[in-house]
């Protein structure tokens, strides 16, 4: 793919460390909204912490150290920080409930007002599963079917543009599917369901695409490697996030059920 000079390889370090610094803060901020929660409230859970902790090691495996330098010259690594950044760190932090933590630890008239901002029209655009799919996969077609890849390694700044895009559209779109945190206008589950499937469908797609075609500058033979790991780790963490849909949906039918009989006894 691309090879560095020594001058390059030093920005590279200082673009990974701006990469990264976010996740390094977003990191302390979640554990002391933990501490700060737990001294008043009932104590948050371990397994949404633990969540939150291997989200963040994923984000920061892809954005720094070995790997971020591999995925420079080779697709394979490339795709595998891909899968890691865009897919699986979005879907660990959203099951952290980030949003319910920190609406917990502020104080009650800053959180009303974080929640009036959540419910305002723009994040209600945002947060749409079609919308959300469009800025996620469809960003994905734009990056690896145009010259907009090898761009990215040849532009700094570009280079950063993406990976932000890809986390972010990443974690939008897992919450436009799944709802953990509070949702100001929840959409029906079959509408989810369905929009989910024509995702996953473009995503698959897509790493048959790459398969074929490979971006520029990357040889058939780590095209096929890395379309074989867009391919199959992507369904690997596909499944879990249907799993959890279809999980809600039944848990939401089963309550939904249990009250109708309960208000139906004489």
């Amino acid at each position: 793919m691309h090879t560095h000079e020594p001058h390059i390889q030093n920005f590279s370090i200082i673009v990974q460390l701006i990469l990264v610094f976010p996740f390094f803060i977003s990191f302390i901020s979640y554990i002391v909204a933990v501490i700060l929660s737990n001294q008043h409230k009932k104590q948050w859970p371990p397994v949404r912490i633990l969540c939150w902790i291997l989200g963040h090691l994923c984000a920061m495996l892809t954005l720094i150290g070995p790997l971020a330098e591999l995925a420079h010259v080779n697709f394979s690594a490339h795709m595998v920080g891909h899968l890691l950044l865009g897919m699986l760190a979005p879907l660990l932090i959203a099951l952290s409930a980030p949003i319910t933590l920190f609406l917990r630890a502020i104080p009650v008239k800053k959180a009303r007002f974080i929640s009036r901002i959540l419910r305002n029209s723009y994040f209600r655009f945002v947060s749409n599963p079609i919308i959300a799919t469009i800025l996620n996969v469809g960003g994905l077609w734009l990056l690896y079917t145009t010259p907009l890849f090898n761009m990215m390694h040849e532009n700094s700044v570009l280079y950063m543009l993406i990976h932000i895009h890809i986390f972010l559209a990443g974690y939008l779109f897992t919450i436009a599917f799944i709802y953990i945190d509070p949702t100001p206008h929840p959409l029906s589950y079959v509408f989810r369901s369905v929009v989910l499937l024509i995702a996953l469908t473009a995503h698959s797609i897509l790493s048959k695409y790459i398969y074929a075609y490979p971006p520029s500058h990357v040889s058939p033979e780590q095209a096929e490697q890395g379309a074989m790991i867009m391919y199959y780790g992507g369904d690997l963490i596909e499944i879990a996030l249907v799993s959890i849909l279809f999980y809600q949906w039944f848990k939401r039918t089963r309550n939904t059920v249990v009250a109708k009989t309960i208000s139906s006894l004489p």
